[in-house]
């Protein structure tokens, strides 16, 4: 913490007592708030962007994703995970959507397992595309808490009788990008926990 200034006057003194001690009350809120509290935040329901019916969907036209650009891995793939890698590389139909961008495309960047390379992915939004499950996957992740400040609760007090209220907690937590499966006769079943 920064060294207090010096003043000459007992109530500018009392002041500066008064907002550090305000201070530490908000700083000690702050690091209350731990993952554990946050991940306990509810989740907000949102209706998918994209309804197409299953007749729309069998007359789409396939869209498969490659990678726009791969950057190479100097690690040895762990065969351990050889398995894991070879459930997670198969190519599924899903539809991703941009919850904060409407419609825009999707660009982000994958490595999934050790001794993989990294790929750079263009994916469009809207519409049904197939692509290996650990992309749809990590657009699944891409989601924040939402924080506010409840103002019905009393954070502290001063000796002048002031009553400070507000406290910082998990209000919800928003999706930003979102992957769910396409559900047609031809796209390989996806477990909606794992998709």
């Amino acid at each position: 913490m920064a060294k207090k200034p010096e003043v000459n006057s007992s109530l500018a003194e009392k002041e500066i007592d008064r907002v550090e001690k305000q201070f530490e009350a908000f700083d000690k809120q702050v690091k209350d708030l731990t993952m554990d509290n946050m991940n306990q935040a509810p989740k907000l329901e949102q209706e998918p962007q994209t309804k197409l019916s299953q007749k729309d969907l069998e007359k789409s036209k396939d869209i498969y994703l490659k990678p726009k650009r791969t950057i190479s891995s100097k690690e040895k793939f762990n065969e351990t995970y050889r398995e894991a890698y070879n459930f997670a590389k198969e190519y599924v139909q899903f539809i991703a959507e941009h919850k904060e961008l409407i419609g825009e495309v999707i660009e982000m960047w994958t490595k999934p397992f050790a001794g993989m390379p990294a790929e750079e992915w263009v994916i469009p939004t809207n519409k049904p595309v197939w692509a290996p499950r650990y992309v749809a996957e990590q657009i699944r992740k891409a989601q924040y808490t939402r924080l506010v400040m409840k103002d019905n609760q009393i954070t502290g007090s001063d000796s002048q009788g002031n009553t400070y209220y507000g406290q910082m907690v998990a209000d919800s937590k928003i999706q930003r990008l979102d992957a769910y499966p396409a559900n047609t006769k031809k796209s390989i079943f996806m477990n909606a926990a794992n998709f």
